[in-house]
């Protein structure tokens, strides 16, 4: 076992989870297989922790070496396709049953943080949020049914889920093809599925760090509210 390969074992997936182990193992099937995994990654509340991001990249890198015979046009309409009726999927999972599920208690599948999360998310950025939260894990899984939720206008949300499915799943699809042609990258796929996958949570951490950040303010700015009402109260008082 390569370093990078053990790297990808201990740090990130199980080897069931593996990109390459998952569409190496498929042959013929590879990308019949990769377009469920996608479908279920955007649409499925159970596919969060599908391997979307580094599996499309292994998909273009296997394009370009051909380990998949399918042309690259066609591998990524029918990715992107599949990222779309996931996420219209999704949407309609988030109209019909989101509120019953979101209200429950935590669970292991329903973790409040990862609904918490995702609102803030949509929050924050609104209709486009639709579209950036295709590159951030765990997120481009809930916002789908969170706009279900919140009965955001379908018309609208499925045009930004197709301008979000075509630069996520062709354009990282193609990014791993002509990636593919370098013989570094080639040579070493899982250390690039361990890059795909840490570059994909950078919005992640950026946000979690932000947040500290806004917290930290908020207490100082707290602190010093109650310090100046103190001293103002004892001012008084003399």
């Amino acid at each position: 076992m390569t370093l990078a390969t053990a790297a990808t074992h201990t740090m990130l997936l199980p080897s069931w989870l593996d990109p390459e182990v998952i569409l190496r193992a498929m042959g013929p099937w590879a990308v019949a297989v990769a377009c469920l995994i996608i479908f279920a990654e955007c649409g499925l509340l159970i596919g969060f922790f599908m391997p979307g991001d580094s599996l499309l990249f292994t998909a273009g890198l296997f394009v370009a070496t051909g380990a998949i015979a399918t042309p690259l046009w066609l591998a990524c309409v029918l990715l992107t396709v599949c990222a779309f009726v996931g996420n219209v999927c999704g949407y309609w999972i988030g109209a019909k049953a989101g509120p019953a599920l979101f209200n429950k208690p935590d669970s292991r599948l329903f973790r409040k943080e990862h609904v918490d999360k995702t609102h803030e998310f949509f929050d924050k950025y609104g209709a486009s949020a639709i579209v950036l939260a295709r590159f951030v894990p765990i997120v481009r899984t809930f916002i789908t049914a969170m706009a279900g939720v919140g009965r955001m206008d379908p018309k609208r949300y499925f045009v930004y889920s197709a301008i979000g499915g075509v630069l996520w799943a062709t354009g990282v699809t193609v990014l791993g093809y002509f990636l593919g042609q370098i013989e570094f990258v080639r040579t070493n796929i899982e250390a690039m599925a361990i890059l795909i996958v840490l570059i994909s949570i950078i919005p992640i951490v950026v946000e979690v760090l932000k947040a500290r950040r806004r917290k930290r303010l908020a207490q100082v700015a707290t602190n010093g509210t109650a310090a100046t009402a103190e001293t103002a109260e004892v001012t008084e008082q003399r």
